[in-house]
């Protein structure tokens, strides 16, 4: 089974139904085959930004993070060794919340589902199309 460490707004579009997702990743997230990891930095933001009112989201976290389990999606929390693995990277993006995912996507090894082109910078896989 191939693992994927899902970003923030991959996460919140494939919730969402937003047709922003591509339709190829959307399948790929949907793939019985396909096991969709978020980190709680992913959590932690959506929670954080729809606190400040900078983050609109058409349900409540606690919502969201069920019907998330529901969906198969397996949550990855965040562990001494990542932290490691983060303060080794080079300061190029300057989001604590992706870096932290960066740092995860590197130490478990996952390519990591996101928009953002930045995280090329980085030894990881990313996949959008």
């Amino acid at each position: 089974m191939k693992k994927l460490l899902i970003d923030t707004q991959s996460f919140i579009w494939f919730m969402e139904g937003n047709t922003y997702l591509p339709t190829v990743i959307r399948t790929l997230m949907s793939d019985s085959l396909c096991q969709c990891t978020i980190s709680m930095a992913c959590l932690w933001e959506i929670t954080i930004k729809a606190s400040l009112s900078k983050l609109a989201i058409s349900t409540d976290i606690a919502t969201m993070i069920n019907d998330a389990q529901k969906n198969g999606f397996e949550l990855l929390a965040i562990e001494p060794v990542h932290l490691v693995t983060l303060s080794t990277l080079e300061l190029i993006h300057r989001d604590p919340f992706d870096r932290i995912m960066i740092a995860q996507a590197i130490t478990e090894d996952m390519p990591i589902v996101t928009s953002d082109n930045v995280f090329e910078q980085y030894p990881v896989k990313r996949l959008w199309k």
